[in-house]
Formats: C-alpha cells, sequence, structure tokens
C-alpha cells in the first residue's frame, strides 16, 4: 500500500481543527473508537483528494461538514447492517436436511429449536464437536478458551439437549 505524506497544508488543518472536529464527532457518535475512526477517514479523504480544499472560505466550517457527512455514513451502514442481522435472526434457518420419514423430520425440527434455546458459548462448542467432529484442543484453539472451558460447555449443552429433547424421542421410537 502506498503511503501517503502529509501535505502542510493537511498537517496545519489537523493541528488546528482536529480537537473541534473530535469533540463534534465524539458528541454525535457517542464512541471514542467510531469517532477516532471518522476523524482518520476524514483527514486520509482530504489527503487523497487535496483538491477538496480549493477555494474554501471557513475550514472548519468545511471539515464539520465533512465529518458530519462521514459520521452519518457509519451511522447509516450501521443501522443497514443490524437491519439486516435482525431479518436473519428472525428468518429460522435451517440446520438440518428435510427428511421423508415424518418422525425424524419432527425431531430435526425439535433439535434445531433445542439448539437454538442453548446459550450461544454453548452452542458453538456442541456444534464443533458434533458436526465439525473437532476435539475439545482444536475447540478451545478456535475460540480461543481453555481446554476444560469447552469440555464443561459442552457437558452443559448436551445435558439440555437431552433434557429439551428425551420426551420427543422417547415419544417417536
Amino acid at each position: 500500500m502506498k503511503e501517503m505524506a502529509a501535505s502542510p497544508d493537511i498537517a496545519r488543518l489537523y493541528d488546528e481543527h482536529a480537537p473541534a472536529v473530535f469533540a463534534f464527532l465524539a458528541n454525535l457518535l457517542r464512541g471514542e473508537a467510531d469517532t477516532r475512526d471518522v476523524l482518520q477517514e476524514l483527514f486520509i479523504k482530504l489527503a487523497r483528494d487535496p483538491a477538496l480544499l480549493r477555494g474554501l472560505r471557513d475550514e472548519r466550517a468545511f471539515l464539520l461538514r465533512l465529518s458530519h457527512n462521514l459520521a452519518i455514513d457509519l451511522i447509516r451502514r450501521r443501522a443497514a447492517r443490524e437491519r439486516h442481522c435482525e431479518q436473519l435472526a428472525c428468518e429460522p434457518m435451517p440446520i438440518f436436511a428435510q427428511s421423508a420419514n415424518p418422525d425424524e423430520q419432527v425431531f430435526r425440527e425439535k433439535l434445531a429449536e433445542a439448539l437454538g434455546e442453548l446459550p450461544p458459548d454453548q452452542r458453538a462448542v456442541v456444534h464443533l464437536k458434533l458436526w465439525e467432529k473437532l476435539t475439545f484442543e482444536a475447540i478451545s484453539q478456535a475460540l480461543d478458551i481453555p481446554i476444560n472451558t469447552a469440555a464443561s460447555r459442552y457437558r452443559y449443552g448436551l445435558d439440555k439437549l437431552r433434557d429439551r429433547l428425551r420426551p420427543i424421542y422417547d415419544e417417536i421410537k
């Protein structure tokens, strides 16, 4: 990636206006990481396209407007991503293939429901162990958790699945 050397004009703008733009963005975005990201994005944009700075009457007003637009873009992207994730969460995702056997199909549906009721950390370990056939060591590395934690999450998850599915299994066997 090509490095950009800050032009003296960009450096001066940063020195003179970054604190005010930062305060504005912090108030708008309510998060230091997002504020720093948008501030950086602003000055990278200016460094890449110095023509944006030609003929300005009020540098600070321009920087505030540009930073506002970048912040609104970030907020919209995040809102769109959250809406998309909510839609996906509301749609039941088929985990198992359909079965021609009605009893087996009922059991698969109930198993999918029971898996969905597990806490995410237990569900992840159960999935990796049962469907991906990973060892507890591989699971601990994949999820960055101790081996004993992986094993206990698996055991707790299986216990919950057994409790939830035993009546259905007993009924259809």
